[in-house]
């Protein structure tokens, strides 16, 4: 079994509803971004195009961040993706450094910190965020989804690295990922490219693909089919 995504740029919208999504699903906190995108504006006016590409973890079928971890934090499982025992995460950052895709975070202080402050937003207008969250009862922040911590931390701790599971917990469920559930236009699609009759597979045989930097060897499985690239009128 080798789990991946196809995603076709052609259907993509750039709506950013997919880094949304994992956000919210899996408790990021602020600058950490396990889904994101590259924005690209090219040419001379008149003649501009502008792409976007939407990124994530490849679990890789190399993965370069198994490779490097001095603890086996960062592993592959039967399923063909790479994951992490934040447990046994010592915050070397050997895994980030060695990702050359950059979609490795490091929890440089205690996620979600802002919502301990007690002064109001607004003076004499607005509650303050620690004071919001003793009203819903909750320690970390009032949105977090508890479902998160089926598999992995619900909020991973300072001092650690962390990025996307293809939200393996859903996974575990029957679901897709939240990322794809999400997608507007269906831009997305995840499944086993070792299975021939997976819409996945058949995607990447009918089109042709690419993978973002190939040249490093870790065999990517992300796949990009079709062009976003938009030609910019006046």
């Amino acid at each position: 079994m080798r789990l991946g995504m196809v995603i076709d740029l052609q259907k993509c919208v750039g709506c950013g509803g997919c880094d949304l999504a994992c956000k919210t699903e899996n408790n990021t906190a602020d600058g950490v971004k396990w889904s994101d995108h590259i924005t690209k504006t090219e040419g001379r006016f008149p003649d501009v195009k502008y792409s976007y590409i939407p990124t994530m973890c490849n679990h890789c079928t190399n993965a370069a961040c198994v490779e490097v971890c001095p603890t086996g934090a960062m592993y592959k499982d039967k399923r063909g993706l790479t994951l992490q025992d934040n447990d046994k995460c010592i915050g070397c950052r050997k895994c980030e450094r060695a990702c050359p895709y950059g979609v490795i975070s490091y929890n440089k202080q205690v996620p979600h910190r802002d919502w301990q402050d007690d002064e109001a937003l607004v003076a004499g207008a607005t509650a303050s965020p620690h004071a919001l969250l003793k009203k819903v009862d909750i320690k970390t922040f009032p949105y977090m989804n508890p479902e998160r911590g089926d598999t992995y931390p619900e909020v991973r701790p300072r001092r650690t690295t962390e990025k996307c599971t293809l939200c393996d917990h859903r996974l575990d469920k029957g679901l897709s990922p939240a990322c794809v559930t999400a997608c507007p236009s269906g831009a997305r699609v995840f499944g086993d490219f070792d299975d021939p009759s997976s819409e996945a597979a058949r995607l990447i045989k009918m089109n042709p693909s690419q993978q973002l930097n190939i040249d490093a060897g870790t065999k990517p499985n992300v796949y990009y089919i079709r062009s976003f690239n938009v030609k910019t009128l006046y």
